[in-house]
Parts: C-alpha cells; structure tokens; sequence
C-alpha cells in the first residue's frame, strides 16, 4: 500500500485537458476560481500567469508547468495586462488553430483537475497557490507533456481514454514534486518516507476498520511501544490513534457524500462496532449525526469550462 497511491484513488481523481489553444498577440484570458486544480504548460512562445496583481506574474517559457490551486481567479495572457484578458468562453470562441504556423503564435494547454471530498481536497491543500515546475528536457514531466500534446493533434481514437490516464500521471508526477519542493507537504507525506513509520501508516491505509492498537503498530516498525509512539507523535503531530481516528472519519465523510454505501457498510468499513457507534464517534467530532451532516454538506455541481481537445 503506497499511502499517496491510496490518498489519490479515495480522492477519485479525474482530469480532462479543456484546451489546447494558439494565440496571436495580444491575447489574454481569465479562468475562475471554481476549479479546483489547473494545469498550464506552453509548447511554443511564452505566456505570463498570475492571480491578483499582474506585477507578480510569471513567465512561463515552453516545457514549463504551472499549477494554480482554486479559489481565486486567474489569468494568462502574452503580456502581464489585465485589461487584455477575457473570460476563457470569449477566448476561446475567438481562437483558431488556423494561426499555427504564423511563427508569432504562442501553442499552449490549458488542464483541469476535479478531486473529490475530503481526501481530494487535503492533497490539494498542501499545494502552493501558484506553483511553476521548470523541467529539463529528459524529465518524466516533460516526457509526459509531450505525449498529451501529440495526444491532442492527432485526435486519434480512444483519445479521450488516453488523456485521462496520461492526465493521470501527470497529476502524480505534479504532486510529488510539489511535496519534494515544499516546506507545506502533508506530514504523512514525509512519515510514510521513514522506513519504520511508513509500515505502521500503510497498515492503517490498507486495513482503516481493523482495531489496530498502539502495541501492534509498533510490533510493525519493530519499536518499542513508547519509543513508537514518540517518534510517530513527533512526525506527525498526533498520536497513532488520533490520525487513526482522523483517517477514519476522512473516509466516513466522503462515503456519505458520495451516498453509496448505508451508515451500517461505513460503520464496517471504518473499523466500528456498530452504526450506533460510528454515529456517536461521528457527532463527537462533528457536532452532528452523519445524516444531517451529509445534509448540510452535499456538494453543489461547479460550473466549469467546457471541455475543447
């Protein structure tokens, strides 16, 4: 059991490129806040990005990431000026692939990643808000940029397929070296690294309902109790039953938002005795039974771009 592994299939992550545009100058666009994870990379030419203030924007050059965590808007544009940008629709209706091969025209795309509950929106938290990878020429993530784009001029069939699962990839290699690079990564992220910690938080990934105690995670990272418990309250900022508990309830959250399974399968499922308890261990933490907690919190559709490849 990889833990990141586990934490992007429970986050059911699905991504879909919604654009692959040519630009002549000038030429800007806004896209809005309501999407949750974008990706930018330029193929050709260069494009400025930035959130509030265009004095802060990057320049991104070709074989260059971006990554833009949701919640504000932001914007690209040839030349940091707000003025220039329209909303992604209006662009996106005035742009052609026709300007190609004009030598001036800038080739870039644009991606967006939707990752759900709770355990999606823990990974994306851990994010920067603007994130720029500069990859040499032989990295996977240039590798693997390279394919998409190829991917979206051939249009061949099963594209879509072959998007989603490269997307896939994309969004792991992204993650990592979001983690490596950020002083921010999720503290399990650096625990499951250790060689002894990482045994006793795969165990809990890959068996949440078993009743695990103190004593057997240890056995696991072959530690004394107490020195076990140190260590992982040290990396983790917890004790092994607190995040047990926490991992727990992350998963009940996202059951019942995703409305799939009675209170009785994600009592079982959640390691408690009985659905009377997970309810009772549920209001502890919540301040509520998990039918009114479900809703209060049922997720509302976001409106998002249109799908363009």
């Amino acid at each position: 059991m990889d833990v990141l592994q586990d934490h992007l299939v429970r986050a059911r992550a699905s991504g879909a490129v919604f654009a692959r545009s040519v630009a002549l100058p000038p030429w800007g666009l806004t896209l809005p806040g309501s999407i949750q994870l974008s990706l930018h990379t330029v193929l050709r030419g260069h494009a400025w990005l930035w959130q509030d203030d265009a004095a802060d924007a990057v320049r991104l050059l070709p074989g260059d990431l971006a990554i833009v965590v949701g919640g504000r808007d932001h914007h690209i544009a040839d030349e940091p000026d707000p003025g220039a940008c329209v909303s992604h629709e209006e662009f996106w209706a005035a742009t052609a692939d026709d300007d190609a091969a004009d030598p001036d025209a800038a080739v870039f795309l644009c991606g967006a990643y939707r990752l759900s509950g709770d355990v999606g929106r823990s990974l994306v938290q851990a994010l920067p808000p603007v994130l720029v990878i500069r990859p040499s020429a032989h990295d996977q993530v240039h590798d693997v940029v390279s394919l998409i784009s190829r991917e979206l001029q051939e249009s061949a069939p099963g594209s879509q397929t072959v998007l989603d699962r490269l997307l896939d990839v994309l969004l792991v290699l992204v993650l990592r070296a979001s983690y490596e690079q950020s002083s921010h990564a999720p503290r399990w992220y650096r625990a499951a690294e250790d060689p002894r910690l990482g045994r006793a938080l795969r165990a809990m990934h890959e068996e949440p309902h078993r009743g695990w105690t103190v004593p057997e995670l240890a056995r696991l990272t072959a530690m004394s109790r107490p020195s076990f418990a140190r260590h992982f309250e040290r990396a983790l900022g917890q004790t092994p039953m607190q995040y047990l508990t926490d991992w727990r309830l992350t998963l009940a959250r996202d059951h019942l938002l995703a409305g799939e399974l009675t209170l009785e399968q994600i009592a079982r499922r959640t390691g408690y005795t009985s659905p009377n308890a997970f309810a009772a261990a549920f209001r502890r933490h919540h301040g509520l039974p998990p039918g009114r907690w479900r809703e209060a919190n049922a997720p509302v559709p976001p409106s998002s771009p249109s799908s363009r490849s």
